[in-house]
């Protein structure tokens, strides 16, 4: 006789360290790439709950701050045998009291879209995932008096400060915690920093991300120099549906996989309209 899977039989709680393991098995099931150190880096930057039976953890979510005004959702999770019954919607509830009036930020699935738009969210742009192998990149010019370089010890204010202007909200935790996990390199321009790239162990391979810049051809140059420089190795980038990259992306062998859409409840940020975001660290953290 099948067992009837009731609300009854859960148990809601915050997510702890020692839930990693699960959560990682959780993800495996429906076949998303992350590992181990993927988990245990996006769980000590924020906060999260899970979801659990008699027989272990069945759902997950975690949420992240970004100053007192804004914050993202991700990792929501519901194992195969608890969808539809209502564990998602009450995982958010968890997450969105957690973050009381900020305006917050995911990335939704095609499933999961109408869920979100009961929640109050709405569409306000799209992520393209792409992903392979580039064996032969491209060498893209920049403008006189600017280079790509490492970054730098001296680089994280002015990073954090880019990537404020690029998201239109605070960007200095995500993105000292990168520093810590990440190779990056900047664009210099007579010693101001410009544009930046980071790539990190991620899944199946590697990760570019995020990309920052002030316009494609500069997105162009940076991304080429991480395919350049990890050239035959497994490669994924989620970059904006606004950022005009997936056509080019597609040409070096990074074909698009996926799309996923960009939903904000409450004022979507603003960004900087002389610096873009062209590439997100990842769905989860944006």
């Amino acid at each position: 006789m099948t067992e009837l899977k009731t609300e009854a039989a859960l148990r809601y709680r915050r997510m702890t360290e020692d839930d990693i393991e699960a959560a990682h098995k959780l993800s495996l099931a429906v076949r998303w790439p992350h590992r181990l150190d993927d988990w245990r880096f996006i769980q000590r930057l924020g906060a999260g709950y899970v979801a659990e039976d008699s027989t272990g953890l069945v759902g997950t979510v975690m949420c992240w701050s970004h100053g007192p005004d804004y914050a993202s959702v991700g990792m929501v999770i519901v194992s195969a045998e608890w969808q539809g019954k209502g564990v998602g919607r009450n995982l958010m509830a968890l997450v969105m009291a957690e973050l009381g009036k900020r305006t917050v930020l995911l990335h939704a699935t095609e499933a999961g879209q109408p869920l979100y738009e009961k929640l109050g969210f709405e569409a306000i742009g799209q992520i393209h995932q792409h992903q392979g192998t580039v064996f032969k990149s491209p060498l893209m010019p920049l403008q006189p008096g600017e280079r790509i370089r490492p970054l730098g010890s001296r680089d994280g204010p002015r990073l954090a400060a880019l990537g404020a202007r690029a998201a239109g909200m605070p960007r200095a935790t995500v993105l000292a915690a990168m520093l810590e996990v990440a190779e990056g390199v900047v664009i210099d321009r007579y010693d101001e920093v410009i544009g930046c790239a980071m790539l990190r162990r991620f899944g199946h391979g590697y990760a570019i991300g995020p990309v920052i810049a002030p316009d494609i051809d500069r997105a162009k140059a940076l991304i080429s120099h991480w395919t350049g420089t990890y050239g035959g190795a497994f490669i994924r980038i989620d970059v904006t549906g606004s950022s005009g990259l997936s056509p080019w992306l597609t040409e070096l062998g990074l074909v698009q996989v996926d799309s996923v859409v960009a939903m904000a409840r409450g004022e979507a940020p603003l960004s900087d309209p002389g610096v873009r975001m062209f590439a997100i660290v990842n769905q989860a953290l944006g």
